[in-house]
């Protein structure tokens, strides 16, 4: 992470929080000795990362439906039986 922070072009950008998500902000970077920064950045990191495969995800399904690779009838009863669907 530290590479991100200190090779990377940065901008800047302004989040408003609620008190409790600041205090823990401030409480796990003086626990780490790291800045607030740091701590914040890492988190939106994550989170990004955690959450862009249903992007990804996404853009696949619809390219497969574009391109007409829609699953079979049989396909479809195999997987509402095995679920219980």
């Amino acid at each position: 992470m530290t590479s991100i922070i200190n090779k990377s072009p940065t901008r800047t950008i302004n989040v408003r929080v609620p008190e409790s998500v600041f205090q823990q902000l401030e409480e796990i970077a003086k626990a780490t000795e790291r800045t607030k920064s740091f701590v914040a950045l890492t988190a939106l990191n994550s989170y990004l990362q955690e959450q862009s495969w249903q992007i990804r995800d996404i853009k696949e399904g619809i390219a497969e439906a574009d391109n007409g690779e829609f699953a079979t009838d049989e396909e479809v009863t195999t997987v509402f039986a095995k679920y219980g669907a």
